[in-house]
């Protein structure tokens, strides 16, 4: 009796071990894109890490015992989540700054203009560098100025692969919003960025 309690046990523990491994891939599988979608949505580096760095350790904290089929929907779910509560507190940490008259000084701006002139490593032809960091300035412009749920819908379905299902539950709400939401993105985005088209 002894002997299969310990079996048990030992069991539960190689379970709990590779439940956290595949935890553990499956964050570093969606790290990077979901700080670029954070990125996007937010404009800033340090804020979109931190939303990056909440989510997941929101979904570990509540969602790290479901099935990992579940995991990919429940996260960007928690990012989306995150994203919107940024914009309320960004909104009323934003109307009390110009209402007491902050401003935002210069030398982020001058950090980066100066990193920009350094030469690239690998050696890369500057004129193509120079096109593709155009057009990816410009679709990340084009992408921060949809209306968020737009920006969400067009990112989740887009970047991520997410299935309409998948992204409507990401997003809380049907299946033909997503739809809808997606379409008017993509007609925006063509719309602006219609010199990258042709």
């Amino acid at each position: 009796m002894q002997h299969d309690w310990a079996i048990n046990k030992q069991i539960g523990k190689d379970r709990t071990l590779d439940k956290t491994h595949a935890l553990d891939q499956f964050l570093s599988q969606v790290e990077r894109r979901a700080f670029k979608i954070a990125k996007l949505a937010v404009g800033n580096h340090d804020e979109a890490l931190d939303i990056v760095q909440d989510s997941m350790i929101g979904l570990v904290q509540k969602y790290a015992n479901r099935p990992a089929d579940e995991w990919t929907p429940l996260f960007y779910h928690i990012l989306q989540s995150r994203i919107r509560d940024w914009y309320r507190k960004n909104k009323v940490r934003t109307t009390w700054m110009s209402w007491l008259g902050f401003r935002k000084n210069g030398e982020e701006e001058e950090l980066e203009n100066a990193l920009e002139a350094l030469p690239d490593p690998h050696g890369r032809d500057p004129s193509q560098v120079a096109a593709n960091e155009h057009s990816m300035e410009d679709l990340e412009v084009a992408i921060q100025t949809l209306p968020l749920r737009q920006q969400q819908a067009f990112l989740l379905r887009t970047w991520e692969g997410l299935s309409v299902a998948d992204t409507a539950t990401a997003m809380k709400c049907s299946q033909g919003s997503v739809k809808t939401h997606y379409s008017r993105a993509v007609h925006t985005l063509r719309e602006a960025l219609e010199e990258h088209w042709t």
